[in-house]
């Protein structure tokens, strides 16, 4: 059964479009001059944080009006339509935080570019006010304390949450489906699923139901949605980023970060949640290593004379990854085209190396119960195993890992010590033959049909060395589903990445909306469903 949290009603539509319309037409029976036509309704989909933000700076449209819009979109696609089942809550509060951002810009200006921006949050952050469920009915009212450092810095920041979006339950896969949320779908095809883990948040923002939105990765959960949903996505390196308030699922291999429909709007957003926090330790090192701001690596020139190394391993492995390849083939062919100089890779024994999910399955039982135990009424995972409250799709999972007793084995510590072993072979690699990054697939093959297994994923080699990788759009395969190509540096490269990236998806355009959100018709919202 799927249980849905109960979301805000859709706020009342504004009555100025009408009233200018009904002036217009008084205005024309006194005055022989025809008057001016009504400007055109802003139109959200595919737009921008800059575009957003000087719309409301030139008065074309307000926060409030753009949550309104939002919120339209949600109830017409998510609801309805090709019910992509993207959100599980909505912020009842997120209307009346629009009004009062608008009401500060008027006062004293946009506090940045972010201000009045709505995004979206996967059901794995903190929010005051709003359960974290994980996706589990068994998480259905844990209530945390207060925000987690990247929700209060984008909060600071002016941005409007406008809910939290579904996801693998517990983050234990990566096809979207959860007891709290039930299937997420791809809305390039909605039969097909969305990735995963934050799989609600990338169909939630390719779908424009927010401006930008918030994921995790443990091994693959913003790369693999950002593929899957053409968008782009960032793993930073590791320690970039907080992860206090976000609902752990190994410790030393999560992160959490943006996924956006632009190279430029993941580094907005970037530049508001990196960053170190005495809360999460494992930061330290990130205020030394973080950019003034990571638009100044924004740069259309920045494959001349790059150098790429295709990690060839992570190309071709089953009859099943051809179309997918076939779109990386022309992706390097572009490169090369766009004056950068790519050459097959290989790594002597990172297919070992990389054939471990020890870390997390060891991790997990004590980092989820660690957090659980510091929120009143909160269960446990064994309590959540007794009583069922979970999905099918993670049973097997949660049961291996609620039955490791200790940490302490020599097992774990050998799979933290390949960690090391990977991290010097790749630097070693890109060093040796002067290569800015390694390249692949981020999905070796498209998304499956809802229901069917998932395979071809190449999420391991990320953050099982600790380095960054950005997902960017490539292209689409015969059957029109989006390819994410992936760029994997040296460690706290991302400004270089996001670079290379940039100048990429600027000379190809692969983004492009998908066909079953198209705009609404404005300024009149869908009708509700009687």
């Amino acid at each position: 059964m799927t249980i849905r949290l109960r979301r805000a009603g859709l706020p009342t539509w504004p009555r100025w479009p009408f009233l200018i319309v009904r002036l217009l037409l008084v205005g024309a029976a006194g005055c022989s001059q025809a008057p001016p036509a009504a400007p055109a309704p802003f139109e959200v989909v595919e737009a921008s944080i800059s575009e957003l933000g000087a719309a409301m700076n030139e008065g074309r449209i307000t926060s409030e009006q753009l949550v309104q819009r939002y919120l339209a979109r949600i109830e017409a696609y998510d609801d309805r339509g090709p019910a992509l089942n993207t959100i599980i809550a909505l912020n009842p509060d997120a209307v009346a935080t629009a009004r009062a951002l608008d009401a500060e810009r008027r006062a004293t200006g946009a506090r940045g570019p972010l201000h009045g921006v709505p995004l979206v949050i996967k059901d794995n952050y903190d929010m005051a006010g709003l359960p974290t469920t994980d996706g589990s009915i068994a998480m259905a009212e844990v209530m945390p304390p207060d925000d987690g450092f990247q929700v209060r810095r984008l909060r600071e920041a002016g941005a409007v949450i406008l809910g939290k979006t579904n996801l693998h339950e517990f983050a234990r896969g990566i096809t979207t489906v959860s007891s709290m949320g039930g299937q997420t779908r791809n809305p390039y095809d909605p039969t097909r699923n969305p990735g995963g883990s934050s799989g609600g948040t990338g169909a939630a923002v390719s779908a424009s139901f927010a401006a930008a939105g918030m994921g995790s990765d443990t091994c693959g959960s913003i790369r693999i949605p950002s593929a899957h949903n053409n968008l782009v996505g960032l793993r930073g390196t590791s320690g970039l980023s907080s992860r206090d308030g976000v609902v752990p699922l190994s410790p030393t291999l999560d992160i959490a970060g943006p996924l956006a429909r632009s190279v430029t709007d993941l580094a907005l957003l970037l530049d508001v949640t990196v960053g170190s926090d005495p809360a999460d330790p494992g930061t330290a090192e990130a205020d030394a290593n973080i950019p003034e701001s990571y638009l100044t690596a924004l740069d259309v020139d920045a494959l001349r004379g790059a150098r790429f190394g295709v990690l060839t391993m992570l190309l071709r492995q089953d009859p099943e990854d051809e179309p997918v390849a076939r779109v990386i083939d022309a992706a390097v062919d572009d490169l090369r085209q766009l004056g950068a100089e790519v050459v097959a890779v290989e790594i002597d024994g990172l297919a070992e190396l990389l054939d471990s999910y020890v870390v997390l399955s060891h991790e997990f039982k004590f980092a989820l119960d660690a957090y659980l135990a510091a929120i009143p009424g909160a269960p446990s995972l064994a309590q959540v195993l007794a009583d069922g409250r979970y999905h099918p799709d993670v049973e097997e999972r949660l049961m291996q890992s609620n039955a490791v007793e200790t940490l302490d084995t020599e097992e774990y510590r050998e799979a933290l010590a390949r960690r090391d072993t990977i991290r010097q072979g790749v630097v070693a690699t890109l060093d040796d033959l002067k290569l800015d990054a390694l390249i692949y697939p981020t999905m070796r093959q498209q998304a499956a049909v809802i229901g069917r297994p998932q395979g071809g994923d190449n999420c391991r080699l990320s953050p099982h060395s600790g380095l960054p990788a950005i997902t960017v759009p490539a292209g689409f395969t015969p059957d029109d589903l989006p390819v994410g190509l992936e760029m994997l540096g040296r460690p706290f490269a991302e400004s270089r990445l996001i670079g290379l990236a940039y100048a990429f998806e600027q000379a190809t355009r692969h983004r492009r909306a998908p066909a079953s959100t198209p705009p609404l018709d404005w300024p009149d919202p869908p009708k509700r469903p009687s």
